[in-house]
């Protein structure tokens, strides 16, 4: 009965096919080490400032900060929208109700194309939110808006990294 527990277990664990998300089939796992397939990826321009702070987290984050590739595999398009939104108001003066808090939220949707055969690869949409105080003064409640928008970017390219990965891990 031992015996056949051993080869029973033996089977079942030869049976699993982990493998890093960071590593090729054939890399060695190096933490913080882009993979192949993920340094391959060329983002393609957008419009936003928002859409701008995305897409340069991305491209640091896919090349570990080495720019974008000269010959790319796959082009990233990405299309970012984002709101702000009240989420709290406290009466300032007694004819006021003004706004003290925000959120600002970005959603992503990208497209991975092969440039090659223009067959798009993978498809996705991932969101980000970041909270903030909306001071009274003008000027300070803009840099609070503009600094939540910067850590919303950041968070939506550590997303949309992840989901990337997992989509090529799928091919």
């Amino acid at each position: 009965m031992a015996a056949g527990f051993v080869v029973a277990s033996v089977l079942a664990l030869s049976a699993c096919s982990v493998q890093p998300l960071y590593g090729g089939a054939t890399a060695s796992f190096a933490p913080g080490q882009p993979s192949a397939r993920v340094a391959s990826i060329a983002v393609k321009a957008v419009e936003t400032r928002t859409a701008q702070e995305v897409r340069n987290h991305l491209i640091f984050a896919f090349n570990g900060g080495a720019g974008q590739p000269a010959s790319p595999r796959y082009l990233m398009e990405l299309d970012v929208r984002g709101t702000d939104s009240e989420t709290a108001t406290v009466q300032r003066s007694r004819s006021d109700n003004e706004s003290s808090a925000g959120v600002v939220k970005l959603t992503a949707s990208y497209k991975l194309v092969d440039p090659v055969t223009t067959e798009v690869v993978a498809t996705g949409t991932r969101s980000a939110t970041s909270a903030f105080d909306r001071p009274v003064q003008l000027f300070a409640a803009s840099r609070a808006a503009r600094d939540a928008e910067n850590r919303a970017a950041r968070e939506l390219a550590a997303f949309l990294q992840l989901a990337v990965m997992q989509d090529l891990a799928r091919l």
